[in-house]
């Protein structure tokens, strides 16, 4: 764990692993619920950091962390939510030359996975989800699409993503899905927050 003072009101602080970002996530939050952490305005994890702004006396909080004993994240510690996917995107057959399988096994490997929720960002709702092996892992697409229709199931890198609007995007696309993403009328407004289980059960398509 590396704090580093930014600038006058924040902390960031860097890690080695994302399971690690996500403990210090869940035990910030728990702290923060119980009273234990000073006033703060945010606390943002991204996938080897957290950063935390609007303390008052961030060296304050530096000198503290050095002491906490954080407990590794359990599957229970998660809420888990399931995402009904068509397995329908035009890169499907793509990537299941990269994975060297058909696509009905891209299909069962994919929603026999469960993800979570490393950190969120790219557009409001939007989840890095991680949870495929290395070998699963997919690059971009050499040439992004301009419009990638919002609700579409994408690869790339280690992540899984499902966009929660329509929007230009570079990622593999194998699938797509109704489930709202992002809904300000909501509490909370995004369906994925970092530490979240997901897990995709595949819907026929039409």
């Amino acid at each position: 764990m590396k704090p580093l003072p930014v600038g006058e009101h924040g902390l960031l602080i860097e890690l080695d692993s994302a399971e690690e970002v996500e403990a210090l996530h869940a035990e910030l939050l728990r702290r923060a619920a119980d009273g234990a952490l000073p006033p703060l305005r945010e606390i943002v994890p991204a996938a080897r950091t957290v950063f935390l702004d609007g303390l008052a006396d961030p060296r304050g909080l530096l000198a503290e962390l050095a002491a906490w004993d954080i407990p590794p994240l359990t599957a229970g510690d998660r809420p888990t939510v399931r995402i009904p996917v068509r397995y329908d995107g035009p890169d499907l057959a793509d990537v299941a030359a990269l994975w060297d399988v058909t696509p009905e096994e891209v299909v069962r490997l994919h929603s026999a996975t469960e993800f979570h929720v490393a950190f969120c960002g790219f557009a409001p709702g939007f989840g890095y989800l991680t949870g495929l092996p290395e070998p699963l892992h997919v690059p971009r697409r050499d040439t992004p699409r301009t419009k990638v229709p919002v609700g579409s199931v994408a690869l790339a890198g280690p992540y899984t993503g499902v966009y929660p609007r329509s929007s230009p995007g570079g990622w593999q696309l194998i699938g797509t899905t109704d489930t709202v993403l992002w809904d300000p009328r909501r509490e909370p407004a995004a369906l994925l927050v970092p530490g979240t289980r997901v897990r995709f059960v595949p819907q026929e398509t039409a």
